[in-house]
C-alpha cells in the first residue's frame, strides 16, 4: 500500500481510507470481516462522520460511529495503530442545513468521542461549506479541542479554495484535507485544468478556480468520495455500465495488463496523480475493499490516465 503525506503534518497516510457510512445495517461480524480485510490491504485509516447511520431504524446522529466501536472494541493498542477521522457540521433538523458554529462543533466531537470509544479525533472535517459561516467560531472551537488533545488535525469537505481561505483567516491551524467527489467520470476539478482556455464544458470554472492546483500549493491532501460514481449527477457506479463502453473496454484492458480488477484500475486513476490524492471507499463489501486497494501502489503511464479520462468522456484538446 502506498503511502501520501497528510497535509503538512509530517505523517504518511495510505492513500487508500476505508469509508464507514454504509455499516448502519451490518452485523457485528460483518463490520469486523470488514475491517480485518481492510487492515490486511495496508488500510489503517478509517473515515466517520457524525450524520452517518442517522437514517437507520433506531440509529440517529453518530451511529456508524457507534457501531464501528461496538463491533471492534479496539484496545488501546489497536486504536494507536489506526487513523479515525470523522465529519461535522450537517444537520438534519426539521430544515436539512449546515452548522459551523463554536457550539456545534465541539458538541459534536464530544459525542463522537463517546460514540468511537476513544480520548482523540485524528483528524476532523468541516463536512460541507456553510453560507453562515463565522470564522472566528471555527477558530475557537479548534484550538480549544487541539489544546484539549481531542483533535489532533483539521480539514474540510467540498470546500472551495475561496472558501478555504475565508476559514484561514482566522483559523491558525494548517487544512490538512479537503474531501471531493472525484471520479474519473466525475472529474471536472481535473479535467479544467487540462480544457483551460477552450470553449470546452470542462473549462468553465465551478470551484472556484484550480481546486487540485490551489492543493498542491498549499500542501493540502485530497480526498476523492465516490471514486467509482457515475458523472452528471447519475446514480449508480460506472464500472460494467453499459452507458460507457469505451471507458469499461479500457478498465479491463488495462485490469488484464496488470494482472487487476477494473476497480483497481479506476482507483489507479486517481492515486496516479502527483498530487497524492487519497481514495475513499464506500464499500461494505470485502472483496470489493482487496479489489480496490489493488489499485494503490499502480502507476499508470501517461497515456493510459489520459487515454481513461477521454474514454470517460472528457475531451483533451
Amino acid at each position: 500500500m502506498r503511502t501520501v503525506p497528510l497535509g503538512t503534518t509530517g505523517t504518511q497516510v495510505p492513500n487508500v481510507v476505508a469509508g464507514m457510512m454504509r455499516i448502519a445495517d451490518k452485523t457485528d461480524e460483518q463490520i469486523r470481516e470488514l475491517y480485518t480485510t481492510a487492515r490486511e490491504a495496508g488500510i489503517d485509516f478509517f473515515d466517520h462522520a457524525d450524520l452517518y447511520g442517522f437514517r437507520h431504524p433506531g440509529g440517529g446522529t453518530h451511529f456508524c460511529e457507534r457501531r464501528f466501536s461496538e463491533a471492534l472494541g479496539l484496545s488501546s493498542a489497536d486504536r494507536d495503530e489506526i487513523t479515525l477521522q470523522t465529519k461535522t457540521s450537517i444537520v438534519d433538523g426539521e430544515h436539512w442545513h449546515y452548522d459551523s458554529s463554536y457550539e456545534h462543533i465541539v458538541s459534536s466531537v464530544e459525542e463522537s468521542l463517546r460514540a468511537l470509544g476513544t480520548d482523540r479525533i485524528d483528524v476532523l472535517l468541516l463536512h460541507r461549506p456553510d453560507a453562515l459561516i463565522e470564522p472566528e467560531e471555527v477558530a475557537r472551537a479548534f484550538d480549544e479541542l487541539e489544546s484539549s488533545g481531542k483533535v489532533r488535525g483539521f480539514g474540510v469537505s467540498n470546500y472551495t479554495p475561496r472558501q478555504i481561505d475565508l476559514l484561514k483567516t482566522a483559523v491558525r491551524q494548517p487544512i490538512v484535507t479537503n474531501q471531493v467527489q472525484l471520479s474519473v467520470t466525475h472529474s471536472t476539478i481535473v479535467a479544467q485544468g487540462v480544457a483551460a482556455n477552450m470553449a470546452e464544458d470542462d473549462a468553465v470554472t465551478r470551484d472556484g478556480g484550480g481546486l487540485v492546483e490551489y492543493s498542491r500549493i498549499n500542501r493540502i491532501t485530497l480526498q476523492a468520495w465516490s471514486p467509482f460514481q457515475k458523472g452528471g449527477g447519475q446514480g449508480g457506479v460506472f464500472l460494467g455500465d453499459a452507458e460507457y463502453p469505451d471507458l469499461n473496454a479500457m478498465l479491463d484492458k488495462l485490469a488484464a495488463k496488470y494482472g487487476v480488477t477494473p476497480m483497481a484500475i479506476a482507483t489507479a486513476w486517481i492515486t496516479r496523480h502527483p498530487a497524492g490524492m487519497q481514495v475513499v471507499l464506500g464499500t461494505t463489501t470485502p472483496q470489493r475493499v482487496t479489489d480496490a486497494a489493488a489499485g494503490s501502489d499502480i502507476h499508470l503511464t501517461r497515456s493510459e490516465w489520459y487515454g481513461l479520462l477521454q474514454a470517460a468522456g472528457h475531451r483533451v484538446p
